[in-house]
């Protein structure tokens, strides 16, 4: 096994690579994200690309970055996954491993798009168990990440800059999912198992952009 891993540069990504490990001891060979070819971002997470970048090299492998348009169409985006995904099949690549934890949709979208391509999918996270339950998992391991977006329709902007450790989990009112799951919030991983070393990072602006709170992050000097 050959397997890249599709990297938010958020917790579940983290979680995910670190139980990866452990399921697949030394096949992790890449991280592949898609960042905002107009701001150099990851998309939605907002994380700067020195941020990514800090990410690999912690986490000791390369990273392949695959810019998209913005505004980006669905038929874009999928043109230029195709391309990407024949790039890593090249590469040797054998499989390519998702955090997602449970919508149902989005793991058959994957399945559909990867048939036939050569990658097959792993979701080495998914319903394994209830999700504060891996939140919790997720913190008494280290793991600590920075909430770098949030959804205001479905949690309070207040939350935006936080870090994602057992106060935060605790604080999360109900119906908002542990994990953000259901798109109320995403974050930065920073610190945890899966990195050789922390993370330094300091918080920013929070802005007010087409409906979402970001928090910038930046590494600390």
């Amino acid at each position: 096994m050959k397997i890249l891993v599709s990297w938010s540069t958020g917790k579940d990504s983290a979680w995910m690579l670190h139980t990866l490990r452990q399921q697949h001891p030394g096949a992790v060979a890449g991280l592949l994200t898609t960042t905002n070819e107009t701001f150099d971002r990851v998309a939605m997470h907002a994380v700067r690309r020195e941020l990514l970048q800090a990410q690999a090299e912690a986490a000791g492998l390369p990273l392949q970055v695959v810019p998209l348009p913005w505004p980006c169409t669905n038929e874009q985006y999928e043109t230029i996954m195709r391309a990407a995904v024949a790039g890593s099949v090249n590469d040797g690549f054998t499989h390519v491993a998702f955090g997602d934890l449970f919508l149902e949709d989005v793991r058959r979208y994957r399945e559909e798009r990867l048939a036939g391509s050569g990658l097959e999918p792993l979701f080495p996270i998914w319903k394994t168990k209830s999700t504060l339950a891996l939140a919790r998992d997720m913190v008494a391991a280290g793991l600590r990440a920075t909430l770098t977006c949030v959804n205001p329709k479905q949690l309070d902007r207040a939350f935006a800059g936080r870090t994602f450790d057992q106060s935060l989990v605790d604080d999360l009112p109900a119906g908002v999912d542990p994990c953000g799951e259901n798109g109320e919030f995403h974050s930065f991983a920073h610190a945890g198992p899966m990195f050789n070393h922390p993370i330094p990072v300091q918080l920013g602006e929070v802005v007010d952009r087409d409906g979402f709170v970001f928090a910038d992050l930046a590494l600390a000097k």
